[in-house]
């Protein structure tokens, strides 16, 4: 079934009813801000080091806080 097919469905639903499937499949994402990692709070301070390191060193360019929303809503 296709997204287009889904949607389809979905607005023949009442109002109360998309209400609630729309409450649902939000819930199901979860927070887009909070991820899983496996590293530890002392591991994230060398990473960020390296990072600041290379930086530096002009081996990597930092992006702008626009240009990373912009990847990141992509």
């Amino acid at each position: 079934m296709s997204i287009d097919q889904i949607a389809c469905d979905a607005l023949r639903l009442s109002p109360k009813d998309r209400a609630i499937l729309a409450k649902t499949i939000w819930e199901s994402l979860g927070d887009p801000y909070v991820f899983a990692t496996d590293i530890s709070q002392q591991q994230a301070i060398e990473l960020a080091k390296r990072r600041d390191e290379e930086i530096q060193r002009n081996e990597v360019m930092p992006l702008s806080h626009e240009e990373l929303m912009y990847r990141l809503r992509k």
